[in-house]
This record gives C-alpha cells, sequence and structure tokens, in this order.
C-alpha cells in the first residue's frame, strides 16, 4: 500500500468516529448539562492519553497547549455537544463539511499551502453534496445549532492548521494529550461554575461518555493529527466529509431520521468529492529532486495529530 493511501485510510477514521458520535450525543448523553457532557468527554481521554505519554509541556509548549486546546477542545467541544441536542444528528454533521474550505484557507494564510484546483473541486464538489444534505433533512433546524456549528467549524480548522504550524517533532500522542488536558480542565471550570453538579450516569449514558472520550476523542484525535503531520491541510478537510456521510446515515439508521432521495444525491457528491482529491497526485513545494520519496509532504513545519473530536 503506497504511504499516502495509508495515511489517507488512518485519516479517514477520524471523521467517521465523529459523524457517529453525533448521534451517539443526541441518542445517550444528557441534555442540559453541555459544560460537562463536553468535559467528561475530554478530561478521560486526556488522562488516558498522558499516561501514554509521560511527559508535560516545555517552554513554548505552554502557552502553545492552552491555545490550541481552547480551540480544538474547550470551545470546540462545548458547540458540537451543543449543536448535536440542537439540530437533526445530519445537519449538525453537514455543517461541519465545510472544513475543506476553511482549512484551505487557513493553510494558505497560516502555512503557505496553496490548495490545487483538484482539492478546491472535490471541496466544492463535497459542498454542493453538503446542501443537498441539508435539504434534504428531516427535524427543525435552528438557527442557534447552526450559529454553533459554523462557529465550530471556524475553531477547529484554525486549531489544526496552527498545530501543523507549530509541530517541531514533539511526540503526538504528548501534543494531543496537553490539548485535551487544558481544554478540559477549562470546560470542567465552566461546568463547576455555571452548571454545579455532574449529570448522574446510569448504564446508557457512562456507554456514551465512554465512546465520546475513548473513540471519537482520543483515537480519532490521534488520527486526525497523524493524518495532518503527513498530508496538506485541505486534503485532510476533504477527507473530514466523511463525517456527515456517516452523521446521515446513522441518523436514518439509529435515529429513525428521515432520509430522502436529494440525501443519496448529497452523499454521492460528497464521495466524488473525497475520491477525487485523495485519487489525485498532492501538489507540493519542492525541496528535493525527487520529493515522492520523503515520508512527509515538503512542508515547512510537517508533524502532528491535534484535531476536528
Amino acid at each position: 500500500m503506497p504511504v499516502e493511501a495509508k495515511w489517507i485510510g488512518v485519516t479517514a477514521v477520524a471523521p467517521v468516529v465523529w459523524g457517529a458520535n453525533y448521534v451517539v450525543t443526541k441518542q445517550l448523553l444528557p441534555v442540559d448539562a453541555p459544560l460537562w457532557g463536553s468535559a467528561l468527554r475530554a478530561l478521560p481521554a486526556a488522562l488516558v492519553l498522558l499516561a501514554v505519554a509521560r511527559a508535560l509541556p516545555r517552554g513554548v509548549w505552554w502557552w502553545r497547549s492552552v491555545v490550541l486546546g481552547t480551540l480544538n477542545v474547550g470551545a470546540f467541544f462545548l458547540l458540537v455537544y451543543v449543536a448535536a441536542q440542537l439540530l437533526p444528528s445530519s445537519v449538525a454533521a453537514s455543517v461541519m463539511a465545510m472544513a475543506p474550505l476553511a482549512m484551505a484557507g487557513f493553510a494558505w494564510l497560516l502555512v503557505d499551502e496553496r490548495p490545487s484546483t483538484r482539492v478546491l473541486g472535490g471541496a466544492v464538489a463535497g459542498i454542493l453534496g453538503v446542501l443537498l444534505l441539508v435539504g434534504g433533512a428531516g427535524g427543525r433546524i435552528e438557527p442557534a445549532g447552526v450559529a454553533a456549528s459554523a462557529a465550530a467549524l471556524l475553531m477547529s480548522s484554525a486549531g489544526a492548521v496552527l498545530a501543523k504550524r507549530w509541530s517541531d517533532g514533539t511526540p503526538l500522542v504528548a501534543l494531543t494529550a496537553w490539548q485535551l488536558l487544558f481544554g478540559g480542565l477549562v470546560l470542567a471550570t465552566a461546568a463547576v461554575a455555571v452548571e454545579r453538579t455532574p449529570p448522574a450516569l446510569d448504564a446508557g449514558t457512562a456507554a456514551g461518555f465512554a465512546f465520546t472520550s475513548l473513540v471519537a476523542t482520543a483515537i480519532a484525535y490521534l488520527c486526525w493529527f497523524a493524518g495532518l503531520a503527513r498530508l496538506r491541510a485541505a486534503t485532510v478537510g476533504v477527507i473530514g466529509l466523511l463525517n456527515p456521510v456517516t452523521g446521515v446515515l446513522l441518523g436514518a439508521l439509529v435515529a429513525h431520521e428521515r432520509f430522502m432521495l436529494e440525501q443519496v444525491g448529497g452523499i454521492a457528491l460528497v464521495l466524488v468529492g473525497v475520491l477525487a482529491t485523495t485519487h489525485s497526485r498532492t501538489r507540493r513545494i519542492p525541496v528535493q529532486p525527487e520529493p515522492e520519496l520523503l515520508p512527509f509532504p515538503s512542508h515547512a513545519d510537517p508533524a502532528l495529530a491535534a484535531a476536528r473530536c
């Protein structure tokens, strides 16, 4: 298997799991405790990864971890949690499908990754698919939920590209753990101040939090940032379009949300966008006579996997 294809597959794990997480959040987690729900997603994942990494931040990584933890975890998790409670799973997942253009824009500004025509074409195809998915979605669409999803999209896209810009060879597990820890502490502090006591846990709620924290956060973030370390940010953003596909399909199968013909066309366009982008030759900035032999894309700051749950 080609090296790039392997990392495309690894990266794809994250959006598929995140799409499933919309349904888990809506079906199993408490509606009236978004701060505690977000904190209980981040902190257990952080502690597990920190136990594996056995390292604390040093130097500039103290403040960088706070910034990335806020963008990728603290504010992001809360906004995603709120959106999952206010919107049908398909719509909440679909808004996040705008990530290819957001990430391409931030990557162009922050890490000088100019998106190719092929990548932009794949992103546009995916966005057209998103419009069909949203148009065919059942249930009431709350403006506050759409606003929460849009804000989460911008924060996670900026956080992902900043993590790529700041990568310096620090181990991926440690970088991910630090972000989750700082973001989780911010969320827990806000939860104590606003919501007071944590929600009661029954077997279903505990299972939901276990999936959300260990699978949709610890594992998914490692896969996402591993892809960011080795693929261009815009390509990773297009792979993220698998998020709404998963959200729509599971919303119909598990949550019994309406599934209409327009959504079939939307899913098809999303998949076309993903395939067109990931099966194209990624344009690279030449730094050696044979850049295709490099283990990372020829970008000044390769590395990481911070983002995106």
